[in-house]
């Protein structure tokens, strides 16, 4: 999914995106979000993201552009650390980066069959990347 941040503009000129509030728009607070991503849209201002959140109230999703600042008072509350935050390509857990460990190469394989008892088998190889947080978290990426 993209984004069009010319939506945001208010007259669609050069000005920076126009910053919503990071807030559930249907409960009317932050206090119940769950930001799941973080991402710097190209060519606008540092203090302009866009950022991903869930309300765990209502459980209603929203992307769209946000000041930093403003972001950064709902990131520090306590809670925020529980998740996997994905903050400009970076996936980051108990408030830190989480490090590459190394690859690994899975193989997934399922019979062509549900009838059939024949040895033949659909196999896909996919490769991954191992991320650790020092907390002990462990996640496998596809490459």
């Amino acid at each position: 999914m993209s984004l069009d941040l010319s939506a945001f503009r208010p007259d669609g000129a050069d000005l920076p995106p126009r910053a919503l509030p990071v807030m559930c728009t249907a409960c009317n607070t932050d206090r119940h979000l769950t930001i799941t991503s973080v991402t710097h849209p190209p060519d606008q201002p540092a203090d302009v993201v866009v950022v991903s959140h869930t309300c765990s109230r209502c459980g209603q999703f929203s992307e769209h552009p946000a000041w930093v600042a403003e972001l950064s008072l709902v990131l520090a509350r306590l809670g925020q650390t529980d998740d996997v935050l994905i903050l400009g390509g970076h996936y980051m857990h108990c408030g830190q980066p989480m490090e590459r460990r190394h690859s690994e190469l899975r193989r997934l394989a399922a019979p062509l069959s549900t009838e059939d008892t024949a040895e033949d088998e659909l196999e896909v190889y996919l490769s991954t990347r191992v991320l650790r947080c020092a907390c002990g978290f462990q996640m496998e990426l596809p490459e």
